[in-house]
């Protein structure tokens, strides 16, 4: 199962999301420069217990050392693949996270995960020698508020069955809770930091992130009232979209909707839909024309259930304009 997006679109762009993203981006082509001394680079930077424990590896770093490390290995990753699945997370988690609470509150709720976090996994390895990197921390703690803030969303899911992609809806809180179960069951029968990864850093993180999310709340706004925004506000909706058929759909003919923006219903677009049953073929493109309105129906002849001779029933789209 890989997850796509959830269907709760932001109201406003994820700007501090989008450049959390960027700077875990440029980080890891850092780490790539410092290739021939990349242990050492991870040693410095990377969250190591032991360098706060053992006298005789602590003589060697200044305080700030010590402090920065703390905040470093957030932006810091493993590989490739380690970097993509944590901003994969973040980039369908996050935005809705910062919708909610605003930007500049956002990235302060970032960092104190992240730093709440490492110091879980400390707490868990006191003495360890071995370098913790890595977002998956701050990542699980925006999970955590979105298990919170959206329980009742759904995460669109693709599947691939052999070479033939399947879209699914996934709930959202069935989906957080099977993660963080995981997590849970990985670090009570592995040892610590068992494979390089650690366990209770993202366990806390999801929990630490429930409980900033509380505080967060109560704290006045640290945005520019309104500025921000309408800056950022969304003027697109998601290019792929998945239809949910109608109660009482005909036996061939298909009834569903979707939701474009009064600037697309304007300029027209095009959008990717899926329907979730009762088709063979999964995947449609729509072209939706300028100048459409609230409550027109696009008809997608032939698109719809195949009929005993062979021939399709129509799919038909109510347009709905936020």
């Amino acid at each position: 199962m890989i997850p796509i997006r959830d269907t709760i679109q932001s109201r406003n762009y994820p700007i501090v999301n989008n450049a959390i993203i960027a700077v875990n981006i440029i980080v890891f082509m850092i780490e790539i420069m410092f290739v021939s001394g990349i242990d050492r680079f991870i040693f410095t930077y990377g969250l190591v217990p032991a360098r706060y424990t053992v006298p005789s590896i602590a003589l060697h770093f200044t305080l700030f050392d010590q402090l920065f490390s703390f905040l470093s290995f957030m932006f810091l990753h493993g590989g490739f693949w380690h970097l993509l699945g944590n901003m994969w997370f973040l980039y369908i988690f996050g935005d809705n996270v910062e919708d909610h609470l605003g930007h500049v509150k956002y990235l302060v709720f970032y960092l104190l995960c992240g730093l709440l976090s490492g110091l879980t996994h400390f707490i868990v390895n006191v003495s360890s020698p071995i370098p913790t990197i890595g977002a998956s921390g701050a990542v699980a703690g925006v999970m955590g508020a979105y298990f919170i803030l959206y329980p009742r969303s759904r995460v669109l899911t693709m599947i691939p069955i052999i070479i033939i992609p399947y879209f699914i809806e996934v709930p959202a809180a069935f989906f957080l809770a099977l993660w963080f179960l995981f997590q849970f069951i990985s670090a009570a029968f592995s040892d610590a930091q068992t494979a390089g990864i650690a366990w209770w850093a993202h366990i806390g993180g999801f929990l630490f992130g429930i409980v900033v999310l509380k505080i967060m709340e109560v704290l006045p706004s640290f945005d520019v009232p309104g500025i921000l925004r309408d800056v950022t506000k969304r003027t697109r909706t998601p290019r792929l979209q998945v239809v949910k058929p109608a109660d009482g759909d005909g036996e061939y003919d298909i009834h569903g909707s979707i939701t474009i923006t009064q600037g697309e219903a304007a300029e027209g677009t095009k959008k990717l839909i899926t329907i979730r049953r009762g088709l063979e073929k999964k995947l449609f493109m729509v072209t939706i024309p300028p100048g459409i309105t609230e409550g027109a129906t696009l008809r997608l002849k032939g698109m719809g259930k195949k009929r005993d001779d062979h021939r399709r029933g129509d799919v038909y789209l109510k347009i709905i304009v936020r």
